[in-house]
């Protein structure tokens, strides 16, 4: 019996031939059409909109999430919702790129008229430039295979391959155009490092050693040699249980000083703020940040059912320490 894996090497390696012959094919069509639209996308002052359907569809939805994620705002109107309400979501300053291989898809070529009724410009994706989708357009970019990589030349296989990098041209064109540079990228991008850090339980990032407390009954200057000696910017007050009761902040301190009306002789009680906010174990980081926000705090206790300090979290043990950027 022949080994039916015997030929698959053989046949990927042809369809990867096929779809490096396609879009070697659309570069060599490359001409001025793409120029004219880039110039309209990259002075778009609304959304590019992109559409098509079916597997076209699948590759206008790709397209539009990496505009958007490069600088250029971005969203996928599927064409048979658009007839039926969506388009509501146009504006005149919007742009359309619609895509079809063969620029005879009658859900598409339906609705373009609507577009331009809104003083839309179409720019067209298309293999045909003579097809009706290109006559209603503006602008045509030819996006034309030789082939097909599917056996029966019939499933989009090269030409998808193909729309989708024209699709990357058009993105990278525009990034540079706009001078789209790593900050921007990341100011995009929260989802990453930041998206995964902020999912964890606090217990996971909290600080649990040297953490700065001091007893109710010592006095402020006490309390503000442990403030000091831990570097948190915060201490917090136990009473005679080890329950929390009160915290004093570096801004606390800056407070008194301006104030003139502190003794450092005095017991910490009378300075602290008391019933401090905190929170507890279980909560995920993402919780805690919006907590801090709210609160406009850097640190907060983690405390246990009973109110004894357990640790604490630092806005910037969320953010990462540095590992997360908002510039270069």
């Amino acid at each position: 019996m022949t080994d039916p894996t015997s030929n698959w090497l053989e046949l990927a390696g042809k369809v990867l031939d096929i779809e490096i012959e396609g879009i070697k094919a659309v570069k060599n069509d490359l001409d001025s059409s793409f120029c004219q639209a880039l110039v309209e996308m990259s002075g778009c002052k609304g959304r590019i909109v992109i559409t098509g359907i079916g597997k076209s569809g699948l590759i206008a939805r790709k397209i539009a999430a990496t505009l958007s994620s490069t600088g250029s705002p971005s969203f996928f109107l599927h064409p048979v919702e658009g007839a039926h309400g969506d388009m509501g979501m146009l504006t005149r300053d919007d742009l359309v790129l619609a895509i079809s291989n063969s620029g005879e898809t009658d859900e598409l070529n339906s609705i373009i008229p609507s577009f331009k009724a809104l003083g839309v410009k179409v720019i067209a994706l298309t293999s045909d430039p003579d097809s009706t989708m290109a006559r209603l357009s503006d602008i045509i970019i030819q996006v034309r295979v030789p082939r097909e990589a599917c056996t029966l030349n019939l499933a989009p296989t090269a030409s998808t391959t193909a729309a989708l990098a024209m699709g990357d041209a058009l993105a990278v064109c525009l990034m540079q155009s706009k001078h789209f540079e790593q900050h921007d990228f990341k100011r995009y991008h929260p989802g990453g490092f930041l998206g995964q850090r902020l999912r964890k339980n606090i217990l996971e990032l909290m600080h649990t050693e040297n953490i700065p407390l001091s007893g109710i009954n010592s006095n402020l200057e006490t309390a503000l040699e442990v403030l000091n000696a831990r570097g948190f910017g915060v201490v917090f007050i136990l009473d005679m249980e080890g329950v929390l009761a009160g915290i004093i902040t570096d801004g606390d301190v800056r407070r008194m000083v301006c104030k003139k009306d502190f003794s450092l002789e005095h017991p910490v009680r009378d300075y602290m703020t008391k019933n401090p906010l905190r929170v507890h174990p279980g909560i995920s980081a993402a919780e805690v940040l919006d907590i801090m926000e709210e609160n406009a705090v850097t640190v907060l206790p983690i405390v246990d059912e009973f109110h004894k300090v357990l640790g604490l979290i630092h806005l910037h043990d969320l953010l990462g320490k540095g590992k997360y950027k908002f510039s270069k």
